[in-house]
């Protein structure tokens, strides 16, 4: 009864295919600070936390919106921490907004 309650892990085959990515984009992210390391089964899978997906949802989306994986390993590393990276974020926002607007 006790395993039904805990969140199953999901292996880098899983996460990849429900985040539209690949395997080696986790590993990189995953290099990068930007996910956690993943726990590793018995016979030595990655098994990444069920929020590893929204956490590569985010880093998807900062992406597209002009964030570069520097910025965002910046931001994760102050929040894994216990942080808040509002302003950062905030600013970082700004400058791409304004970079946007330039382009306009």
């Amino acid at each position: 009864m006790k395993d039904r309650l805990q969140p199953r892990p999901l292996r880098a085959s899983a996460l990849a295919r429900l985040a539209q990515v690949s395997t080696d984009t986790l590993r990189l992210y995953e290099r990068r600070g930007l996910l956690p390391k993943p726990g590793r089964s018995a016979n030595g899978y990655r098994e990444y936390p069920e929020d590893a997906l929204r956490r590569v949802r985010v880093v998807r989306q900062a992406l597209a919106l002009g964030f570069t994986l520097d910025e965002l390993s910046r931001v994760f590393r102050v929040r894994d921490q216990g942080g808040a990276p509002c302003r950062d974020v905030r600013a970082l926002a700004g400058e791409k907004l304004a970079l946007v607007e330039t382009r306009i």
